[in-house]
């Protein structure tokens, strides 16, 4: 009887999974922060973050400033410890900021035609040169932040409510998904989508998960959220709720790495770790 019972519970149990709707709310829990270098105050402290990018082998956070080139970029070991000096600069004018495992560096996109880069780092994963991997505008707009596929080998950029995917060899789009905002693959798309812009309720920056059917990561700033959705076909699949009271905007300040999702503050200049 009692064998019977458990058996009909992992029955029941079974069933509540399989009946919860794809895109039901999971609540995201804060982790660590990251301090950037410079105050207010100083000279060339930059506004937003551009970026958080994680270095496997180096056990190395870095957090660009996005801006200018002489904004700081900010290095931090595993558990949120800033290592780098004040004087540390992103040495470009960066937008998006990834780790590539081929190159087995920190990477990223620039303004407007400044194109994509590369850092050669020191043993201590500091900064020691700058190298262009892709000259001119390589992305679809100005103020592109790019995100790295690296199982693709591919620079994804959000434009409009497209997502293009950028071949990292030789920089040329390949293809593009459109973003059903808001919709499951079950309720399809609205008749009204206007593939030119993004809702305003969206932060304009994406993110990259890799994980399977919720690869693409997206800002609600209004149901203060993180809406992931299906690179196939741009629906809807999964939603994360932020603690309340967690500091969003409509551009920049949002980014994906280590596995969690981080949130920038320009009062308190710090970008927050959720999971």
């Amino acid at each position: 009887m009692r064998q019977l019972f458990f058996a009909a519970i992992l029955v029941m149990t079974s069933l509540l999974s399989a009946a919860q709707p794809a895109s039901a709310l999971k609540k995201l829990k804060k982790g660590i922060s990251l301090k950037v270098a410079r105050s207010e105050s100083d000279e060339m402290p930059g506004t937003r973050g551009a970026s958080v990018a994680w270095h496997p082998g180096l056990k190395r956070y870095y957090a660009a400033m996005a801006g200018n080139v002489g904004y700081p970029l900010s290095v931090f070991d595993a558990t949120g410890k800033r290592v780098s000096p004040d004087s540390l600069n992103c040495e470009a004018d960066v937008r998006g900021l990834w780790y590539n495992p081929v190159a087995k560096t920190i990477q990223g996109n620039a303004y407007g035609d400044g194109g994509w880069f590369s850092y050669k780092l020191d043993a201590k994963g500091m900064v020691k040169e700058v190298e262009s991997l892709m000259e001119e505008m390589t992305q679809p707009n100005e103020q592109s932040v790019g995100a790295y596929n690296p199982v693709a080998a591919q620079v994804l950029f959000l434009d409009g409510s497209k997502v293009f995917f950028y071949n990292m060899n030789d920089g040329l789009s390949e293809d593009f998904v459109n973003i059903h905002w808001g919709r499951t693959k079950a309720e399809g798309a609205s008749e009204e989508e206007d593939e030119t812009v993004t809702p305003v309720s969206y932060n304009t920056s994406l993110v990259f998960t890799g994980s399977k059917g919720a690869e693409l990561g997206f800002l609600n700033i209004d149901e203060n959220q993180i809406e992931l959705y299906n690179i196939e076909d741009g629906f809807l699949t999964r939603k994360l709720q932020l603690p309340e009271g967690t500091a969003s905007y409509q551009s920049f300040n949002f980014a994906f790495s280590n596995g969690m999702y981080w949130l920038f503050n320009i009062e308190t200049r710090t970008w927050t770790s959720y999971k």
